[in-house]
């Protein structure tokens, strides 16, 4: 086969290369899998505010005087409920904030929890050892959830970032960069400098 014969449609073998496997399907799908990941992150928080208030409540019928560290976890929870963020529309900032709002929140619970250690009573109540498991369990939905992000963040920008990947994104979509999830604000300190335990 000649040149010639080539010419004409080589416009047609050029651009079916190019949606072959440069990322015309891939970047929009990874971008959805970022926005269902993060969404199920959130939904696990929402799973959390749900289960505190019967968690307060225990506590508080063995524990009243404990006034401070019970407005502690209503007041977090309150500042994390209040903190909602749109996956498909979510800014760096808000991520920042958002994860600022969950970090204490998860101190607030920690310091129940640790509480909980001072009365006996209360330990050995079955509805609150219900409540600590359901909440350690969704903690760790919380954990694996953001894992998952992390990775679809990941993948993501790789495809964006990436070549031959990148070159489709910047002829057709002109994403940027997604923010990574970040220890931040409280959380960061606490990772930073874990709790110090004496005998």
């Amino acid at each position: 086969m000649s040149i010639q014969a080539i010419l004409p449609i080589l416009p047609i073998i050029l651009t079916g290369l190019l949606f072959s496997g440069c990322g015309i399907q891939s970047i929009p799908q990874q971008k959805n899998a970022v926005e269902a990941s993060l969404a199920e992150i959130t939904n696990q928080y929402k799973r959390r505010l749900d289960l505190i208030p019967n968690l307060v409540n225990t506590v508080k019928g063995y524990a009243s005087h404990e006034k401070g560290t019970l407005e502690g976890v209503i007041e977090a929870r309150a500042k994390a409920s209040q903190m909602t963020i749109d996956p498909s529309k979510v800014t760096p900032q808000q991520l920042v904030e958002f994860q600022k709002a969950q970090g204490q929140l998860s101190q607030a619970l920690g310091r129940l929890m640790v509480l909980s250690e001072n009365y006996p009573q209360l330990k050995a109540d079955q509805n609150f050892r219900d409540l600590q498991a359901q909440l350690e369990g969704t903690e760790n939905r919380i954990t694996v959830a953001r894992q998952r992000y992390i990775q679809e963040i990941n993948n993501f920008n790789n495809l964006v970032t990436v070549m031959p990947t990148s070159w489709t994104n910047s002829l057709f979509f002109k994403f940027e960069k997604m923010p990574q999830w970040d220890v931040s604000g409280d959380e960061k300190e606490k990772v930073e400098k874990p709790p110090q335990v004496n005998f």
